[in-house]
């Protein structure tokens, strides 16, 4: 699949007549606490990665893959193997793959891309596909609120939290995160609900957007509630759920976008 870059926006000029479709997925959460579950997870990924294997052009992993991820210079936070193992196998067939910076995986540096050919998104990313405009955001730090959040994320990105974090061993940091990590909301089993339209954050920032410019789907993660929602008579949200309880993503056949939900058989 080839594109031509204008104005911000990625355009598919032409795909693969068997690949047709674009896959968008977020929010696994590989190497969550409790562990187990984790791996289990990590086996429903790659099932359903090996079914749309045949017929993407193109996947969107929309943040929060992992739970957790620093690239040291030579050490990466081990596991995976058979999710990672899957991407490269997708990648070989000729599936492009993006992956979005979330809030718990904000530290990906070049491994993924030089492994994987994996292009790396650390915000928004614009896309134009089959004549359709796409606004595509893990979803963190976006809309009114959360103002300490956002603060830390300032933080976290900058360059100087980065080398800090990287003079630490790795034993100790990955041990850091995977404390932190049993406090998260995937790990406590927070149930989510929908707060309706008017205290959605995410759908408030996108009524905001197209104040401004008109995009067709908005594609979030982060929220962890699988949802749809019309924005007017010609735009749509879309969340794309977590993988713990909804095993939910969405798919563009070339006319429309589609929340999914894959089910798991061995």
């Amino acid at each position: 699949m080839k594109h031509l870059i204008i104005d911000n926006y990625v355009v598919v000029l032409n795909r693969m007549s068997s690949r047709t479709k674009v896959y968008f997925a977020s929010d696994f959460h590989l190497g969550s606490f409790p562990y187990d579950s984790s791996t289990e997870r990590e086996k429903q990924i790659v099932s359903w990665l090996d079914a749309i294997k045949h017929d993407a052009s193109a996947l969107y992993l929309v943040g929060d893959i992992f739970d957790f991820w620093f690239e040291y210079q030579s050490v990466v936070p081990k596991g995976y193997v058979r999710f990672l193992g899957k991407l490269a196998e997708l990648a070989d067939l000729g599936v492009e793959i993006t992956l979005f910076k979330g809030n718990h995986d904000m530290w990906m540096f070049g491994y993924l891309t030089k492994e994987l050919n994996a292009k790396i998104v650390s915000n928004e990313k614009h896309l134009c596909l089959d004549g359709k405009k796409f606004f595509v955001h893990h979803g963190d730090g976006l809309g009114p609120g959360d103002r300490r959040y956002k603060w830390l994320k300032k933080i976290f990105r900058s360059s100087l939290c980065q080398w800090l974090f990287a003079r630490i061993h790795p034993n100790l940091g990955i041990a850091i995160a995977r404390q932190w990590s049993k406090h998260s909301r995937i790990a406590s089993g927070t149930e989510e609900k929908f707060l309706g339209e008017d205290k959605e954050w995410l759908i408030v920032y996108a009524k905001e957007v197209l104040q401004k410019e008109h995009f067709d789907y908005f594609i979030f993660g982060h929220r962890h509630l699988p949802y749809e929602q019309k924005l007017g008579k010609n735009s749509q949200i879309i969340n794309l759920g977590e993988w713990i309880n909804y095993q939910s993503y969405a798919v563009w056949d070339g006319q429309e976008l589609k929340l999914e939900q894959w089910n798991f058989t061995r």
